[in-house]
């Protein structure tokens, strides 16, 4: 169960899903089935989630990863008056 925000710099608990975002992850495999891998859930609040998303490493397990800010350029066009 997802508890507290996955930032480790923000720990902020979980009261309602309408903020923030989820993660799924697929874990180790099962005890006894290899074929079966245990899911993983985190939870990234939403001051959190605007600024950091979450990917899963082989070996250094959950990475949070700084999320690259877009920038948008707006395009003016001047309308041509009619002749």
């Amino acid at each position: 169960m997802v508890n507290y925000c996955a930032n480790p710099n923000c720990h902020k608990p979980l009261h309602y899903l309408r903020e923030g975002k989820i993660f799924l992850f697929s874990g180790k495999p099962s005890k006894g089935n290899s074929n079966v891998f245990n899911l993983e859930h985190f939870w990234l609040c939403g001051g959190c989630a605007k600024n950091w998303s979450l990917t899963m490493d082989g070996e250094r397990g959950i990475q949070l990863l700084e999320r690259k800010r877009r920038r948008f350029r707006a395009k003016f066009v001047a309308a041509s008056a009619p002749a």
